[in-house]
């Protein structure tokens, strides 16, 4: 059953995010050479402006630049270097671009670099292991996505013990760093939460959390649902990272429907065309009555 989602006026820097009269979709750019998902496709400056360009006019909202990857099998990137890969890269995305520009870091350093370049959002893969980072978005004033770990950066934690107790402890995590974060300046407009699918979970916790999504909308903040090739889907249809779309779609739906707020994923075009069938089925924009569908639309051609 579908659930409109709340409303919200997030603060991100010197920008007002209106979220929830429809879904959001964060395209995501990769700044690193070992991502799970692209694995280096994407392996110049050049290269990453124009998918940012091609996300944008695909239909994404916002920009997710990231400089670390999130596998486990190698170290954590170095500030300084992660600041030299996804700093001119949000200059460019910020800058020519116009676009808003989200920084996936969980680094204070990174964060403030990216922010001075043109970041509004940051986006907190840790759970604010760091409280420094709830600090640079105090003073910067830019957004701040809190999600659900009980994994360090760059580990890997599956804890069966946690089966059926998940969705309590996400519920309870991300209300202590909602406090957390306030007690260290940042408003409350400020703040985002994202449940951290496959982030410290099994595949079939994430499915136990995803289930009870309304406790988290509960908390009365927006919410990032980061559902995109992620390994849950994987377990569901038995399909590695790049054939994972049909299942990202239908958790995307759902996710939709279920009254979260903006979707994290790596197929802009394919999630906006998702949307905008289910949005004309179900009323929520009209489809012309002259509508019709080109003859060069109509067929596939034969070579």
């Amino acid at each position: 059953m579908s659930v409109a989602a709340r409303r919200f006026e997030v603060r991100a820097g010197d920008r007002t995010l209106r979220l929830g009269e429809r879904p959001w979709l964060m395209g995501i750019v990769n700044a690193t050479p070992d991502s799970f998902s692209d694995d280096g496709r994407y392996p110049t400056l050049e290269a990453r402006v124009e998918l940012a360009r091609t996300l944008l006019a695909a239909g994404a909202d916002v920009i997710d630049v990231g400089g670390e990857s999130g596998v486990t099998n190698r170290p954590a990137v170095d500030p300084a270097e992660e600041i030299e890969r996804v700093v001119p890269l949000i200059e460019r995305i910020a800058g020519e671009l116009g676009a808003v520009v989200s920084v996936d870091t969980y680094k204070p350093a990174v964060a403030e670099a990216a922010i001075a370049a043109g970041a509004c959002i940051v986006n907190d893969v840790s759970g604010l292991r760091d409280p420094g980072l709830a600090d640079v978005c105090a003073r910067s004033g830019a957004a701040l996505v809190l999600m659900h770990t009980r994994a360090a950066p760059k580990t890997k934690l599956l804890d069966r013990s946690m089966d059926g107790r998940m969705a309590d402890d996400v519920v309870a995590f991300l209300r202590e760093r909602i406090e957390l974060a306030r007690a260290r300046g940042v408003a409350e407009e400020q703040l985002i939460l994202d449940p951290g699918p496959d982030f410290g979970k099994t595949p079939a916790q994430t499915v136990e959390v995803l289930r009870r999504l309304d406790d988290v909308l509960a908390l009365g903040r927006p919410v990032l649902m980061a559902l995109s090739r992620k390994d849950f889907v994987g377990a569901i249809t038995g399909r590695p990272p790049r054939e994972r779309l049909a299942g990202t779609l239908a958790a995307l739906g759902w996710a939709a429907d279920a009254g979260g707020h903006v979707f994290r994923v790596h197929d802009v075009a394919e999630a906006a065309e998702f949307l905008a069938v289910r949005d004309v089925l179900a009323g929520r924009r009209e489809l012309a009555a002259d509508a019709r569908l080109s003859d060069r639309l109509r067929w596939e051609r034969q070579d």
